[in-house]
């Protein structure tokens, strides 16, 4: 029995109507959806030109500065997919660069977020293809193993199962669970379309505020 050493099956994924829909929500509108209480950590950056993520989770758990089953997890993966690699936020060796990424853009995924590093920055950041990480650095990684496709990975204490929900942009990375999505949509969405109407507010110059001063009595500040 090898244990930590396994390619496991997936078994469910989100449908691509919700993946095409959640595009369209900024992640911080996520973020605030789920209490604040889902965050990839804020060392994993968008490294890449520009771009929102929104695709399936296919998990990679790896031994420190080895990818051979970041490798394997290529070579099974499906389009749309996001390759979601826990390497431990060690940022000694990189566990991508410009070939592996190339080839995870020819064959159709949706993005890569590492918690560890990525070298060839010049090459990624020229592209949209979205690419996010915790660092860089121009030393490779080794092949050996051992490490898990498609196993609960946690990056910082989200967790992310087989199948979840990833989306990504300017501020970062969240994972929404299979069986949130519709939930957790609905409730972004609402926040999004509030928020519209307080920068239309703001840019009017008709924005109320006086719910500060409210907050300010209500706590007990002095001086108001």
């Amino acid at each position: 029995m090898a244990i930590g050493f396994k390619i496991h099956p997936r078994t469910r994924t989100v449908d691509p109507a919700t993946v095409e829909k959640f595009k369209g929500i900024a992640v911080a509108n996520i973020s605030d959806s789920m209490n604040r209480m889902s965050h990839g950590g804020a060392r994993i950056r968008p490294l890449h030109a520009g771009g929102v993520l929104s695709g399936v989770a296919l998990t990679v758990r790896v031994r420190p500065g080895d990818n051979l089953m970041i490798h394997a997890a290529l070579n099974r993966a499906k389009p749309g997919d996001v390759l979601v690699v826990d390497g431990d936020g060690d940022l000694t060796n990189a566990l991508m660069g410009e070939l592996m990424i190339s080839h995870a853009q020819q064959i159709g995924l949706a993005g890569v977020v590492l918690n560890g590093a990525v070298r060839d920055y010049g090459w990624i950041r020229m592209n949209a293809f979205p690419v996010f990480a915790a660092g860089i650095t121009h030393r490779g990684p080794y092949k050996n193993g051992p490490g898990e496709v498609n196993a609960t990975i946690a990056l910082d204490g989200m967790v992310i199962e087989p199948g979840d929900l990833i989306v990504g942009d300017d501020d970062g990375v969240v994972c929404v669970p299979f069986d949130q999505t519709e939930t957790v949509f609905a409730a972004a969405d609402k926040k999004q379309q509030g928020e519209a109407k307080t920068m239309a507010a703001i840019q009017a110059g008709t924005v109320d505020r006086s719910w500060v001063e409210r907050a300010l009595a209500e706590a007990g500040c002095e001086g108001i």
